[in-house]
């Protein structure tokens, strides 16, 4: 039996009609905009921004399509990934009713966005070696389970899901699985954004405040099939991205040297951070990591924490999630910043 995207869409948001903005009605060349009650004299700044943006951030996603080789019709641009996962809860779960599954330890913000819309959530941790374990999320899959989220690189643990267990689930999982990408371009994993045109159920999910630096701009990415792309622009707030984000990231993404190049010297930093941090006798493992950041396993993860914030550096505690005790995740910043966080954790007793 296929897969029908119809029977997992919530029957009111099959039914909506969307909100049709100025900008959605009329998107030809004019010399003159009198339909969207805009101050047509401008705006205090330099900057034009009097204007309602692109809804469809149409210059974005081309430039977007370019590097990724994906048309533009397949890509969502949220408000930050967290309007992704809002909006996937929105679509395709009735509040109470349907329910969704979620990987432990994981990023947060799936099961906020569920507690937000009233979805009932299933926590199916993650195996000791910190992978997904697939008989279990088969097991735990229901009638109504609609969402399944995947994190790889995985935040707080750092390190890929198995891409066989991934695609796996692609296939036997009845409902949507979202891969939420935000560190893949640290990982040596390829993206899964070349899978969309084997499965209809896959959305993928990356963002440019990593990388790429523009956190906040906040510019959340969505690559998913035109049928679920059209879903999310039908419920979105009309402009959602603001005219300065999208041309701020436009402009930003001509300059992939750059950025390649801020990767290839994270992951030189984080290797050399790993090693220091090893060595230190109260640091009991560091995990590998596809991604800038670190988990460290230590002694004392909350005395550990309170010295080095008292020294100036913040890192996070993650030691109440699951299977995370005693464990701190440490982002990987520049060498100066790296070289004071080896030499303060060499001054710490614990």
């Amino acid at each position: 039996m296929g897969f029908d995207l119809n029977k997992l869409v919530r029957k009111n948001i099959q039914q909506l009609k969307p909100y049709s903005s100025a900008r959605h009605e009329f998107t030809g060349k004019a010399s003159v905009f009198l339909d969207a009650n805009e101050n047509a004299y401008g705006s205090p700044m330099e900057d034009e921004y009097n204007r309602y943006p692109d809804p469809l951030q149409w210059q974005l996603k081309f430039q977007l399509a370019r590097i990724k080789g994906v048309p533009a019709e397949n890509i969502f641009i949220g408000n930050g990934s967290d309007e992704v996962i809002d909006l996937a809860y929105r679509i395709f779960c009735d509040p109470q009713k349907d329910n969704a599954i979620i990987c432990p330890p994981t990023y947060g913000m799936y099961e906020v966005s569920a507690n937000i819309n009233d979805v009932p959530v299933k926590r199916v941790n993650l195996t000791v070696s910190y992978q997904l374990d697939v008989p279990a999320i088969l097991a735990a899959t229901d009638a109504n389970t609609k969402l399944l989220f995947i994190c790889s690189p995985n935040n707080p643990t750092g390190n890929d899901m198995k891409r066989e267990d991934v695609e796996q689930l692609l296939k036997e999982f009845p409902g949507i699985v979202i891969i939420d990408e935000a560190y893949i371009n640290y990982s040596k994993q390829k993206t899964f954004i070349q899978e969309l045109t084997t499965h209809p159920n896959l959305i993928v999910m990356q963002t440019l405040s990593k990388a790429w630096g523009m956190a906040a701009l906040r510019v959340g990415l969505c690559y998913a099939s035109m049928d679920i792309i059209d879903l999310f622009n039908k419920v979105k707030p009309p402009y959602n991205i603001n005219e300065a984000s999208q041309q701020m990231a436009t402009e930003a993404l001509a300059n992939t040297a750059l950025v390649n190049g801020w990767i290839r010297e994270v992951v030189v930093q984080k290797n050399r951070v790993s090693g220091e941090l090893a060595n230190l006798s109260f640091v009991e493992k560091v995990h590998p990591s596809d991604a800038n950041f670190i988990l460290i396993k230590v002694k004392d993860a909350e005395g550990l924490y309170k010295f080095l914030a008292g020294q100036g550096i913040v890192v996070r505690n993650r030691s109440h999630e699951p299977l995370c005790g005693n464990s701190l995740r440490i982002t990987i910043g520049t060498p100066a910043e790296n070289k004071k966080l080896v030499q303060t954790f060499k001054q710490y007793k614990g």
